[in-house]
């Protein structure tokens, strides 16, 4: 069984295209179709569906495919523990992250990971949308809440420290809030599925689910409604540290800290061990944002 044969259908299963596997991967699409031949030749079994429009696993095919990736990461992790081989990751990591975290805190920092690393190829996809790592075929994914996947392995990148917060401009009008009841009085601007706020109490927790006008599905435009005085909201510090430094925003109720198990996180699945290209991604951003990312010096 060849190597080369198995990074075919990992490609394939990624990808769902022999021709884009191909391409990947330096081989011409007839290349590629032959290699998965000869492996399902030398396994006895079909383990890829062939149609004009599109390709997809065989049951046998999704069963064998965790194997194959396993194997060809061992291989590769065997290679980096003694210094064999090419020792820079190469080939393409696929990452996809939240819309907002992906454009203001990855990009800035793409182009130095670009460089120290010239051999690997970045495709990347930001969205809002909890995608599926296996089915997308993404090597990683970024994640700011709460891991509820069990087939995912999380590396914490940074904290992800949440702060109640308004405008000037609303607090002179309507008040400040002394606690957490006194929202209730007040217009809440929520996130899609963030409408409960937790706050520390010295009896405890406190939940308060505010009302308001507006809602939306991202965290930026929640963010810019609070900064023209649209009411009150919380906002992640990787999102509104620039305008809490200039004052466009308030720290409210610094006294009842929110409670919140949420971090940035980076995840991949279990089933593959770290290939070379997902721990340089992860210990470069690690390092890039620090205990204390550079979002929390306020």
């Amino acid at each position: 069984m060849k190597l080369e044969h198995l990074e075919v259908l990992v490609r394939v299963a990624r990808t769902h295209s022999i021709s884009r596997a191909g391409q990947e991967l330096g081989l011409s699409p007839t290349v590629s179709s032959n290699y998965l031949t000869k492996l399902e030749t030398e396994l006895g079994v079909r383990l890829i569906h062939r149609t004009t429009r599109k390709v997809s696993l065989t049951e046998d095919g999704i069963d064998f495919l965790a194997h194959a990736e396993n194997v060809l990461a061992s291989v590769e992790a065997a290679k980096a523990s003694v210094g064999a081989g090419i020792t820079s990751p190469t080939g393409t990591l696929r990452i996809t992250a939240p819309s907002s975290f992906g454009r203001i805190h990855l990009m800035p920092q793409l182009n130095d990971f670009m460089k120290l690393f010239p051999a690997l190829e970045l495709d990347c996809r930001f969205s809002d949308n909890i995608v599926d790592l296996v089915e997308g075929g993404f090597d990683i994914a970024i994640r700011n809440a709460e891991l509820k996947d069990s087939s995912l392995v999380a590396r914490k990148l940074a904290p992800d420290k949440r702060v109640l917060c308004a405008s000037p401009d609303y607090v002179k009008k309507y008040g400040e809030p002394k606690t957490p009841n006194d929202l209730l009085k007040h217009q809440c601007l929520t996130l899609n599925g963030l409408e409960t706020w937790k706050f520390k109490i010295p009896d405890g927790v406190q939940a308060i689910k505010g009302k308001g006008r507006f809602k939306a599905d991202n965290g930026e435009a929640i963010r810019d409604a609070c900064i023209q005085g649209m009411g009150i909201t919380i906002c992640s510090t990787w999102i509104a540290h620039q305008h809490l430094r200039s004052g466009k925003l308030i720290h409210l109720l610094q006294d009842f800290p929110l409670v919140s198990q949420s971090a940035i996180w980076a995840v991949y699945p279990t089933n593959r061990q770290l290939a070379p290209k997902v721990r340089a991604f992860i210990d470069f951003f690690v390092n890039a944002y620090g205990k204390k990312p550079y979002w929390d010096s306020l």
